[in-house]
């Protein structure tokens, strides 16, 4: 056992050499994403009923890097600014499942195949989810009065960000996007050497066998689990080579990061008894199917996910990118838990030198960069507001202005956040 625990450190960094230059550029990509395609191009595509709604969602959301924490208030946020319902529950579907830094993370380890399957399903996925939930939830009452495809939000939330397009870029890719990921892959990536060092080759093809009933297993594990879709491409990477068949890990792969208790509770809560259920059947079913489609396309081609690498760089390349990637995540990791947030701080010298202070709220249930921006949106969005800032690392949030401090907290639980007045404030 001890020899084999000496041999965790070697493929753990065996692992990151093999990613690193593929999430890198992936996250130069998801931080071009996020400078081009503003808030205000995807609401207003997303408005209005029918199918076109649905599916401009799906394709939206696909290489977007939001995980199953983030994706939730951005799609409540893509809500309130009129949005249909079925086109946020296809942007809650395919979102999550996947991302450029996945696709180039799944193309590293898993091959072109499943690096080209991956968004096709979680297009096809979100898709079926919205059409289905825009079908049987017609009529409904709790449906918001009209869909506002042209009222495109003009506060100070939505307008672009200060300074130059590529630094902003920079500043997402390889600042925001680690704090947010950056702890979910390094423990991926100790799984991933775990089980690499420790499971038995073909351990889990005796033990599970191939076909649906392998399926339905990981299905069941993932669902309950969290894990982002980058984070848990090393996992069912280990889990192929120790004889868990691919379509057996797509189904993990579609269900861990899509689907939490967390996001079905918040599901439920924002947008209905009905829509959860559509959600969580769509997945699942959409899952399954997948898993074995994928099987099938790799029985006729012969090869297995290993075998299908795609290009083979030098291995001074992938350790100089391993070393980068591995401090951009650290740094990522310490200011995602100490560092504080420069705006709170400006807000509450504001506060000091006469502006009027209209909340201090204790926000619960944050766990990204997304989810702050969100927060921040909507209580930014709240009349009477002149400035809303949000410490993630705390959980606070400082408001100014003459608002309503109970329209704050509504404001805030809209997103399926917990907000309480901090007492004294």
């Amino acid at each position: 056992m001890l020899e084999k625990l000496l041999t965790v450190p070697a493929d753990f960094w065996a692992t990151l050499g093999e990613m690193a230059p593929y999430l890198l550029f992936g996250f130069l990509v998801a931080g071009a994403l996020s400078v081009l395609v503003s808030p205000q191009t995807v609401e207003r595509h997303l408005g209005g009923k029918g199918f076109l709604p649905v599916l401009k969602a799906a394709v939206f959301g696909i290489p977007l890097p939001l995980c199953s924490c983030g994706v939730i208030p951005v799609g409540a946020s893509l809500r309130r600014h009129g949005a249909s319902r079925g086109a946020t529950v296809a942007f809650l579907i395919a979102t999550p499942q996947d991302g450029v830094d996945s696709v180039f993370v799944t193309l590293s380890l898993l091959g072109p195949t499943f690096a080209i399957f991956r968004p096709i399903v979680a297009l096809v996925s979100g898709v079926i989810g919205g059409t289905v939930a825009a079908a049987v939830t017609t009529g409904n009452a709790a449906e918001p009065s009209g869909d506002r495809p042209n009222e495109t939000c003009q506060e100070a939330c939505c307008q672009p960000g200060g300074g130059g397009k590529l630094r902003r870029a920079l500043a997402y890719g390889f600042d925001t996007l680690p704090r947010d990921i950056g702890q979910s892959l390094l423990v991926g990536l100790l799984v991933a050497a775990l089980i690499t060092a420790l499971v038995p080759q073909d351990f889990f093809a005796g033990m599970l066998g191939g076909g649906i009933g392998a399926m339905v297993l990981m299905m069941l594990l993932g669902i309950p689990v969290y894990v982002c879709a980058t984070a848990s491409v090393p996992v069912a990477a280990a889990l192929i080579l120790k004889g868990v068949s691919p379509g057996a890990a797509l189904v993990f792969l579609m269900t861990g990061p899509a689907t939490n208790a967390a996001t079905l509770t918040t599901i439920w809560r924002v947008m209905g008894r009905r829509t959860a259920l559509v959600y969580l059947i769509t997945v699942a079913g959409t899952a399954l199917a997948a898993g074995l489609t994928l099987d099938y396309l790799f029985a006729v081609q012969n090869v297995t996910p290993s075998a299908a690498m795609g290009w083979m760089l030098p291995d001074t390349v992938k350790y100089a990118c391993a070393v980068l990637l591995l401090g951009v995540l650290v740094v990522g990791v310490v200011r995602s838990r100490w560092g504080g947030h420069a705006g709170e701080k400006a807000t509450e010298q504001a506060a000091q030198g006469g502006a009027k202070v209209a909340a201090r709220l204790r926000v619960t249930g944050m766990t990204c960069d997304h989810c702050r921006q969100a927060v921040e949106r909507a209580l930014r969005e709240c009349e009477g507001v002149e400035s809303a800032e949000v410490n993630l690392a705390q959980g606070r949030a400082v408001v100014t202005g003459s608002a309503d401090p109970r329209e704050l907290r509504e404001a805030v639980e809209s997103l399926g956040y917990g907000a309480e007045e901090i007492a004294g404030a």
